[in-house]
């Protein structure tokens, strides 16, 4: 015998909630990929859609599409899922091309900019016979050269008329510093500080290559080797802005 109410009755189950379709979840993703395809054609194309006519048509024809493919869905007889699923497939990669075209100007410069955004002290490519040099959190100009091959890390220093390596990073890139004669002076603000003339036969910031290249190998300590004006003046040019050293060189070796 059952009761349908006293204290031992079953509570009656919570109706669930109602959940989309596949079906629906299809159109919905169809939808977003029409949405993307217009707003990549408008970005590609400005010219076609530039007063409220052109866009009236424009949300005639996305309305109608909008009707028809919502028909098919619900009917579901014209088409299976799986068929309903390659058409939201190709409907997704058709606004993606579309989105990489409208956008291509500004797809292009994405690896530089992630390049400048992780490189340390790398100097990137710019345009031709261009190198880019971020600035470090410090809010200097740190790259990377190579000494006769070995890289040696170089702060920018546009107050040094020298080059100036460390003596650390002269060591490295096998200079015997004990052997060398000190005897150029310069005025620091520690006082005169000595150096060492060197000359080394090949100092490369990324595809600028110099030979025969003069250095002052410094006497005492340094935090950093120095990239001075006896670089930089070889150049054709050089210009801080927007947070980067611009390093520009005419075609053919530097004098």
């Amino acid at each position: 015998m059952t009761h349908d109410n006293g204290p031992w009755a079953r509570p009656a189950p919570a109706p669930r909630p109602a959940r989309r379709s596949p079906r629906a979840w299809l159109w919905l993703c169809l939808m977003a990929a029409l949405v993307a395809l217009i707003a990549a054609l408008a970005h590609a194309f400005p010219e076609a859609v530039r007063t409220g006519d052109d866009w009236a048509r424009v949300a005639r024809a996305a309305g109608v599409a909008v009707l028809v493919s919502a028909g098919v869905f619900r009917g579901g007889r014209i088409l299976r899922p799986q068929h309903l699923k390659y058409v939201a497939v190709w409907a997704g990669v058709i606004a993606i091309l579309a989105l990489g075209f409208a956008y291509r100007d500004e797809f292009a410069g994405v690896g530089r900019r992630l390049q400048l955004a992780f490189s340390v002290g790398e100097p990137v490519a710019g345009a031709e016979q261009e190198l880019i040099v971020p600035q470090d959190a410090d809010g200097g100009y740190v790259l990377v050269a190579k000494v006769n091959g070995q890289r040696v890390r170089f702060v920018v220093d546009t107050g040094a008329s020298d080059t100036v390596l460390s003596p650390d990073d002269a060591r490295r890139i096998g200079v015997d510093v004990d052997r060398l004669n000190y005897v150029l002076e310069s005025e620091t603000a520690n006082g005169t500080g000595y150096g060492a003339p060197f000359v080394a036969d090949r100092f490369d910031v990324g595809p600028l290559s110099l030979t025969n290249f003069r250095v002052t190998v410094n006497k005492t300590s340094l935090s950093a080797s120095l990239l001075g004006m006896s670089f930089l003046s070889k150049l054709e040019s050089f210009r801080f802005e927007d947070g980067k050293l611009v390093l520009r060189w005419r075609e053919g070796p530097p004098a």
